[in-house]
């Protein structure tokens, strides 16, 4: 007897919301899952086939085998299976939304099946997140060792130090949504994806990137600085577009919804 193998799609939850013909993918970065998008979707639902779904690493993924350390030491296999979700789904020459993490890997992806996309917009992307003499990333590499550090011994501890300072308002139900999600992760997960984002150096496939992108930032965001998305802008060989919302912190979907889905209703 022959077992169907479950589609990817299904088992990082992927489902349309919204009565649209254009697709529009929102992908979620460390620590989240579909629902920190609940803000900004209904937004979008009119004018688009809204895409939402969980990366295996989300505490809503049940299947805890679908996250292999080793084969997520990097975006390239991240990057992979966003292209078989969309084949699964058939969505084509698509509007890609990033936030955090997912903007690289959306890079990776239109630079491998460019035709899948029509459009990348970056939330707070990064293509790196340690400083360099010619380039500011945001953190000293004596941080992110301490944040790895904090992630080992005490995952759950980090997480509520953590959730306030990444969404950066004063905003209770946001942080309490974020650290929600972020402490669903495996400890584990947490650990080695932190390792593999915070170490992560993708500033060499920007100027392969040729699909059209608007790279949108807040005005204080402890994870990025403006700064990073002027280099994104500089490097893209493709046409691309620095918005900057007036706000602090990491989640705009969360904390400057209204901002940000003007922002997508002039670029989306």
């Amino acid at each position: 007897m022959v077992v169907q193998a479950k589609p990817l799609s299904a088992s990082m939850n992927a489902r349309i919301i919204g009565s649209g013909v254009e697709p529009i993918i929102l992908a979620h970065g460390y620590g989240g899952n579909q629902s920190l998008w609940d803000r900004i979707i209904p937004s979008l639902t009119n004018h688009y086939r809204v895409v939402v779904f969980d990366w295996n690493f989300s505490g809503a993924v049940k299947d805890p085998n679908l996250f292999d350390p080793v084969k997520y030491a990097s975006y390239d296999a991240f990057a992979d299976d966003l292209i078989t979700l969309m084949n699964e789904m058939n969505l084509k020459s698509s509007v890609f939304i990033g936030h955090s993490m997912s903007g690289m890997i959306g890079c990776i992806a239109s630079i491998k099946r460019p035709e899948l996309f029509k459009k990348l917009i970056f939330i707070g992307a990064s293509p790196r997140y340690i400083n360099l003499d010619d380039y500011e990333g945001g953190l000293d590499t004596i941080d992110v060792e301490g944040i790895i550090s904090t992630i080992e011994s005490d995952f759950h501890k980090w997480a509520s130090n953590f959730a306030p300072l990444a969404i950066g308002a004063n905003d209770p139900p946001s942080v309490n949504q974020f650290e929600s999600s972020l402490k669903s992760m495996r400890p584990e997960v947490a650990l080695s994806l932190a390792k593999t984002v915070f170490y992560s150096d993708y500033r060499d496939i920007l100027e392969k990137v040729l699909t059209s992108c608007t790279i949108i930032q807040t005005a204080n965001d402890m994870v990025a600085p403006i700064s990073v998305a002027y280099y994104m802008q500089k490097k893209i060989k493709g046409k691309s577009t620095v918005e900057i919302i007036d706000t602090d912190g990491h989640f705009p979907q969360l904390t400057a919804h209204l901002q940000l889905i003007d922002v997508l209703g002039r670029y989306a």
